[in-house]
């Protein structure tokens, strides 16, 4: 009878296992992965402070690949033609509870912001069901708009090796005035660190 008894035990272990290992990628993942520290390699140059914001100076930045396409609401958008501006790109997903927490902060943020050389552009990933990730926006006020990226293919291909990750929603990245890659943040930010991010690049000449 125990040997009998032993295979369907065996089964359950691994199943049990195995939704454990899931869950734990799962919260790893939205959690914001490497708590901060950079990860990926290639030659970003970021300097990690205690607070887990990283920044680049200024001569020893690089400009992003391509980030365009479709926002949520169908509209074309393309970051380089936001040239010019400070630009605060916010990776989130309606699934993820940190990018829940820090929606408010954004939302606050970009509002105090508006008018003053700031954009802000989120990057919407993971969200297959693309009214979910607007009735996020709806909840939140969320005032600017977000590029559809359901495969995660502008977080991959759209920035240095080293600069984001998958496994690290939420994510922040802030492009200098001129367009280049000046900080970032792996996890999820409030309203004071978030400003600490942007508003030394405003003060750049």
């Amino acid at each position: 009878m125990s040997l009998s008894r032993a295979p369907r035990r065996t089964r359950r272990t691994l199943v049990a296992v195995g939704m454990l290992s899931a869950a734990a990628l799962t919260l790893s993942a939205c959690g914001g992965g490497d708590n901060g520290k950079s990860g990926g390699g290639g030659n970003t140059n970021f300097v990690t402070n205690p607070g887990g914001i990283s920044t680049v100076a200024k001569g020893e930045r690089t400009a992003p690949n391509d980030i365009a396409g479709d926002t949520l609401e169908g509209k074309k958008l393309d970051v380089a033609g936001l040239k010019g501006k400070v630009v605060v790109l916010n990776v989130w997903g309606s699934w993820c509870g940190p990018c829940r927490a820090e929606a408010p902060h954004f939302a606050k943020v970009a509002k105090d912001l508006e008018g003053k050389g700031v954009e802000f552009v989120g990057l919407n990933t993971r969200d297959f069901n693309k009214q979910q990730a607007l009735t996020f926006e709806e909840d939140y006020g969320i005032p600017y708009p977000s590029l559809y990226d359901p495969q995660g293919k502008l977080i991959l291909f759209g920035f240095p090796k080293g600069t984001l990750s998958l496994q690290g929603i939420p994510s922040t990245v802030v492009l200098d005035k001129e367009g280049k890659i000046a900080a970032r943040s792996l996890k999820a930010l409030n309203d004071e660190e978030l400003r600490s991010m942007i508003e030394p690049l405003l003060k750049e000449k």
